[in-house]
């Protein structure tokens, strides 16, 4: 998840009404049912209520809408739909203006995204332009500024921002104040210089200038804004290097200043009592997150000040807004909530209160962003209801900061996806998942996406994504995942992503549609970073059973390793691995691990991604190989595409990679090495000494999967004599005694009785030791040693009571009880060959008593009743005449204790299941 960290029915809020969404597929979600819709002749609407729909319409419904006929292309070129347009969620280049230009002549307001969009605004040959915001303009020139300036003469507002603007200067700043005589709002993010000449152009030209920002700047020439004589509001927000004795004395004059931000900036204790005295009309000053100030004066001090209000991190900010209402008697808590049910009939207050929405949202953005440690508190007493409040706002741009930032507060590491919880939390308990959700079902595309954005973010919290899950989130983020607009459906996917992680979502995100919706997406967005949410998604649905069935069934697999194959971002190729290895872990359950392997390309892909210069990726291929390689079929297929190759030198590189990664490494090795041809071709390959350096591994997963590599390989002799020369019996030796893993522990047991159980001549000399000793030592002594340990090992599960009982008795209670003491659960999901088997039938007539009680122990290990394959192990003995061989072993005088009872156990054993097949 980043910080961008996972629509049936629109709501219009204004009108109270619900549209039905061209995608419903539910007819009780809205007010008319599909029979209704089918006999409605909608080009018989009254036009105004025609036009009414249009509006409710984003840009590229409206098009294909007026492509439907004679009427409502009429209708769609109307021009009241075409005062506004918001472009940021779609590509605007010269071409796009010019197809627009045409219905582009009563154009009032535009927002745009990006310096390329800035070059076609003047294409659009909307003279009578009144309001320009442009956001991502840190690649607009001076010469493009410019000329939009000149082509817009009635110009009255320009916003740029909240980012910096790095590249204009004051020149652009002349240019606008000489071209646009009617502005009235001017607000510029990161112009590094801000003249003195260029303010007095302000001054001298624009004599209708309200309201002047200039934000994040490096220099603003704070005597010449003095001179700004119409201004009423101006924020110079994390401004530096403004000289505040002069700053001070020159706005205290101002006539008409009602307001002023210099949230972020090192103002002084001193300037701040200076405006206040001597500001005549001035209101409201803000200084949030000032650092100077805040150091110097007192955290009570009051908010209120001869009649001017200050707003400060400290105070109470709700409490403080409301003194500016004197006629308030509702609770204070909430006075921007309260300023917005009213009609207030003083213009003066409401412009006040706007701009004071307007400051919070870009301050609250901007702390979320840096999120500095010192606002820690803030964020829980106040800054959260702040943004719940903003979610409430008439402004759609104050309303998507609001979302944004709390999509970014909630945030602690986006690379691990971790959220803080009390934050998280907090906006759930004062309902802002359903303001954020309501949002979501906006008509427009902006609020959509940041709505989504905050969802996703907040769902990393379980508690959260139970909240969005309960009130309908999941059908609404749904919705939104199959809209025509990328960054929406985007960040729709990403909240079904994190709300999938959850188990008990993901049977509600199928049946909301969701599979076919992300499958769709992969689809449709193939190219670039933008499947790695949809990806990210199906990875988590896949580990259900169900729903890896459904992804199969929607093209599922055939999107993901077209992923897989063709995508050269490593985040995509690492959700896309994710997803085919959950769907290829369902293989006794589901087709799904053969469908895998049947896609053309999919084995090549996994394996071509273990070298991957990014661990993540390179970890999720392992683990899907290692699924794969469950399947007979499928092992002799990965060894085709070269994976042997690939998981050996995957496993030579990971000493220092993640745990994740080399048990994986270590697992799609085990997994290949359970038939004889990859067994040998992994020895050939040099894959035993990096299992011999995974095995000597402290964290129990890692030894525990190397461990059973090394049992399969040590069955064919040329591999058991690399495991000896490499040094591997010393760290077979060491799990066998030592692991806190019972599994990791029997499989290195087994993997030196293999060894052992048969008389060699003199192995080659081995590598050196933990202990340090010998660096050749003879292979009786090591035989000794190890022998030893699996006697210790499997004496470890002797409880001397219980075999005692069963020892003199064969009374199903009494060998009930050993076999219950001796179980280790994990080993049922164990599968032997006949091979295998025959050869631990064979070490049950082993001189060595030892290797007898090993063997009838993993015997009895693997066919105890309710394990995954004691079926298969039961018949396999059958037919290596394990009865006799058992009862021979249970009678004979010599046996150990242990060796005794274990044959009695495996006789009742084979018996019990006989029985059982005969019925």
């Amino acid at each position: 998840m980043t910080r961008t960290v996972r629509r049936k029915l629109a709501h219009s809020k204004e009108k109270n009404k619900e549209i039905v969404g061209s995608d419903s597929d539910n007819p009780d979600d809205g007010c008319l049912c599909s029979s209704t819709i089918c006999d409605l002749d909608w080009t018989a609407l009254p036009d105004d209520t025609a036009i009414k729909l249009f509006s409710y319409l984003n840009y590229r419904d409206r098009a294909s809408l007026s492509a439907t006929c004679q009427t409502f292309r009429l209708l769609g070129s109307s021009p009241c739909l075409w005062d506004s347009l918001d472009l940021r969620y779609h590509k605007f280049d010269i071409t796009t203006a010019q197809l627009l230009s045409s219905r582009s002549k009563n154009l009032q307001k535009l927002r745009f995204l990006g310096g390329e969009s800035a070059d076609a605004i003047i294409s659009l040959e909307a003279r009578d332009l009144c309001e320009i915001s442009g956001y991502f303009c840190r690649d607009i020139t001076d010469a493009t500024l410019s000329m939009i300036a000149a082509r817009h003469v009635m110009l009255e507002c320009l916003q740029l921002g909240p980012d910096v603007c790095e590249r204009i200067t004051s020149f652009a700043i002349r240019v606008i104040a000489i071209c646009c005589p009617k502005l009235k709002r001017l607000q510029i993010s990161g112009v590094k210089v801000v003249t003195g000449e260029a303010i007095n152009a302000l001054a001298k030209h624009c004599r209708q200038l309200v309201e002047v920002a200039f934000m994040e700047s490096d220099s603003v020439d704070e005597f010449a804004l003095g001179n700004l004589t119409s201004v009423q509001f101006l924020s110079l927000a994390g401004t530096k290097n403004l000289k505040w004795n002069s700053a001070s004395c020159a706005w205290s004059k101002l006539p008409k200043l009602v307001g002023l931000d210099v949230s972020r900036t090192d103002i002084t204790f001193s300037s701040v009592m200076r405006l206040f005295l001597s500001s005549q009309y001035l209101k409201v000053l803000v200084a949030l997150n000032c650092p100077v100030f805040e150091a110097e004066v007192d955290n009570h001090m009051t908010y209120n000040h001869k009649g001017k209000t200050l707003l400060t991190v400290f105070n109470d900010i709700f409490k403080a807004v409301g003194s500016l209402f004197v006629d308030i008697t509702e609770n204070e808590s909430n006075m921007l909530s309260y300023w917005r049910k009213v009609k207030s009939t003083d213009r003066s207050m409401d412009a006040i209160a706007t701009w004071i929405e307007w400051i919070f949202s870009h301050f609250l953005l901007r702390i979320a962003e840096n999120n500095p440690k010192e606002l820690d508190a803030f964020w829980i007493k106040q800054g959260a209801a702040l943004l719940l409040d903003l979610l409430q706002s008439s402004q759609e741009d104050v309303q998507e900061r609001a979302a944004n930032s709390i999509a970014t507060f909630v945030v602690i590491d986006d690379e691990n996806a971790t959220v803080d919880a009390q934050r998280a939390e907090l906006v759930m308990q004062n309902g802002g998942i359903r303001l954020l959700l309501d949002l979501a079902r906006s008509y427009r595309e902006g609020l959509q996406s940041e709505a989504a954005k905050a969802i996703a973010n907040l769902s990393v919290d379980s508690k959260v994504a139970k909240a969005v899950a309960d009130i309908g989130g999941i059908n609404i983020l749904a919705g939104l995942a199959r809209s025509v607009n990328r960054l929406v459906a985007e960040d729709a996917a990403g909240g079904l992503w994190n709300l999938s992680v959850g188990e008990e979502h993901k049977g509600a995100i199928a049946e909301a549609g969701g599979i076919k919706v992300l499958v769709d997406l992969i689809y449709k967005w193939r190219a670039g970073n933008d499947g790695e949410r949809a990806a990210g998604a199906l990875a988590n649905l896949a580990a259900d059973d169900s729903c890896s069935m459904e992804i199969a069934v929607a093209g599922g697999v055939h999107a993901l390793v077209m992923l897989a194959r063709s995508c050269k971002f490593e985040g995509v190729q690492e959700q896309a691995a994710r997803a085919l290895a959950n769907l290829a872990a369902h293989g006794d359950n589901n087709n799904d691990n053969a469908a895998v392997r049947r896609e053309a390309g999919a084995l090549e892909a996994l394996v071509q991604l273990t070298f991957s210069q990014h661990e993540g990726v390179r970890q999720e291929a392992a683990g899907a190989l290692w699924n794969l390689s469950f399947d007979d079929k499928n092992r002799e297929a990965i060894a085709a595409a070269g994976g042997i190759t690939a998981l050996v030198s995957l496993a030579q590189s990971c000493s220092n990679s993640s745990q994740c990664l080399q048990e994986r490494a270590a697992g799609a090795l085990w997994g290949l090495s359970v038939s004889e041809a990859n067994s040998i071709a992994i020895g050939q390959e040099g894959g035993v000494a990096p299992l011999i350096a995974l095995a000597c591994s402290d964290i129990a997963d890692v030894h525990e999967t190397a461990a059973g590599a090394l049992w399969n390989l040590a069955f064919y002799p040329t591999n058991a004599l690399r495991i000896v020369e490499g040094g591997g019996v010393p760290a077979l030796i060491h799990l066998c005694s030592s692991s806190v893993s019972k599994m990791a522990r029997l499989m290195a047991a087994l993997a030196l009785a293999y060894v052992f159980d048969q008389r060699t001549e003199e192995f080659a000399p081995g590598g050196p030791s933990s202990e340090g000793t010998s660096k050749t030592m003879n292979f009786d002594e090591i035989k000794r040693v190890a022998l030893k340990k699996i006697e210790a090992f499997v004496l470890s599960f002797s409880v001397p009571q219980k075999f005692a009982a069963a020892m003199v008795s064969s009374a199903p209670k009494a060998l009930g009880q050993v076999a219950e003491a001796v179980r280790i659960p994990e080993a049922g999901h164990l599968r032997c060959s006949a091979a295998e088997i025959g050869r631990f039938v064979a070490m049950l007539r082993n001189p060595s008593s030892i290797l007898k009680a090993c063997s009838a122990f993993a015997l009895l290990q693997f066919t105890i009743p309710g394990g995954r394959h004691t079926l298969h192990h039961t018949s396999l003995l059958r037919n290596a005449g394990a009865p006799r061989v058992l009862r021979a072993a249970a009678a004979a005088a010599t046996a150990p204790v242990e060796a005794k009872v274990f044959a009695k156990i495996l006789l009742r054993n084979l018996e019990h299941h006989h029985l059982e097949a005969l019925n």
